[in-house]
């Protein structure tokens, strides 16, 4: 069949591979994994196909793990081992439950200062409709963790059954610091209660330390300052530090994966080495999307990918084909109408910003999109499919 008659665009595979452990040639298993998954399952490769591979088997055979007691080490010797204001942690028992046990380790006494009424990516405490009935102004009121419980009760997650405050709280405490926690989301409103702070946001982080320094605190880190470098052997991540990290274990984390630009090249050679295609290769974490009906925002991850091959730098530069068929071309139809909006295709600029048919279309990074493409394929459970093979994603109307 010639190309031009192809009935079918983006395809995008999960491929299974063995289970991944420290120190395992990743590149070779990859590349291997895809080849085979194309002679079993009857496709071939193409150019500009996209191998995507998730940050977590890459962080594993890097071995990038660290422990509560290195984070504690860390914490201690950045912010001075007192008291420490922690705040705008997001709510997650996988992502920063272990991270605040470490933390907790390495102070006297935690402030811990939620957001509210939800965190950074959409996790509730308190409805709006709840604050709107006790006339609190999120913007502006502090509250204490007693009049907290005073207007709102106790409030689970609607996922996972957690009250998060109590669970942060207790842990902080068993972790062997006191505890003092309270509700704001101005940056600035722990500076009455410490100058040494820790901020655990993740997409604003660099303004939340921006306000606090202005407002003269001491010491200001973020999630992102600790460890940025080996601690007592431990893994670390130069840009990200705890950023992007998951639970491994009762007592470990493991991070985001670092300096993997070599491995996404290595891969794209092996492939072309053993095929004659050159693809593109990806690293990635969270999909960028949020979820309609519990309102969470994906990314808890710093950046969806930390690493990819050239051909993957930049945005999408597409034409709306409803637009067209609706507008330009609405007199036309069959294969008068094919041949013009083919015709448009393949005369379009190279920049599209401000053509109105291409409004609609989707101005986000290629990495982002494919990066959530690749996570939904993949999943988070027990599909076992840490690669996912993306073809035609580059294909248009006239390929």
């Amino acid at each position: 069949m010639e190309t031009s008659n192809r009935r079918v665009g983006t395809v995008s595979r999960g491929i299974r591979c063995p289970i991944i452990r420290e120190g395992d040639n990743l590149a070779k298993i990859v590349t291997d994994s895809v080849i085979e998954a194309a002679k079993s399952d009857g496709f071939e490769l193409r150019d500009r196909d996209v191998i995507s591979v998730t940050e977590s088997i890459v962080a594993r055979a890097q071995g990038n793990y660290a422990s509560v007691k290195d984070i504690a080490a860390d914490v201690r010797k950045k912010l001075g081992g007192e008291t420490i204001g922690v705040i705008f942690p997001i709510l997650s028992r996988n992502r920063f439950a272990i991270c605040l046990r470490g933390i907790a380790m390495g102070a006297k006494k935690v402030v811990l200062m939620l957001s509210y009424p939800s965190d950074e990516v959409g996790n509730e405490l308190v409805s709006l409709d709840k604050l709107d009935e006790a006339g609190v102004n999120p913007y502006s009121d502090v509250l204490s963790l007693e009049r907290y419980r005073e207007l709102f009760g106790k409030n689970v997650h609607e996922f996972t059954g957690v009250d998060y405050v109590e669970y942060y709280g207790d842990l902080i405490r068993e972790s062997g610091a006191e505890v003092e926690i309270v509700f704001a989301n101005q940056a600035k409103a722990i500076l009455d209660y410490t100058d040494c702070v820790l901020t655990c946001d993740i997409h604003t982080r660099a303004r939340t330390k921006r306000i606090l320094k202005a407002a003269g605190a001491k010491i200001v880190c973020g999630l992102d300052d600790i460890l940025t470098e080996s601690v007592n052997g431990s893994g670390y991540n130069e840009n990200y530090g705890l950023l992007g990290s998951n639970k491994s274990t009762e007592e470990t984390i493991k991070l985001f994966p670092h300096n993997c630009q070599p491995l996404v090249l290595d891969i794209q050679k092996q492939i072309f080495d053993a095929t004659g295609k050159h693809v593109e290769v990806m690293v990635y974490g969270d999909g960028a999307f949020k979820d309609p009906k519990g309102k969470i925002w994906e990314l808890a991850d710093p950046v969806v990918s930390p690493a990819f091959t050239g051909g993957l730098v930049g945005t999408p530069n597409e034409l709306k084909l409803k637009y067209l068929a609706d507008n330009d071309f609405k007199d036309l139809s069959g294969e008068e109408l094919k041949k013009a909006i083919s015709d448009s295709i393949r005369a379009k600029q190279d920049n599209l910003v401000g053509n109105m048919a291409s409004q609609g279309t989707t101005p986000r990074q290629l990495t982002d999109l494919i990066g959530s493409l690749s996570d939904l394929t993949s999943g988070s459970g027990d599909k076992g499919t840490p690669i996912v093979l993306i073809q035609g994603y580059f294909d248009n109307y006239t390929d």
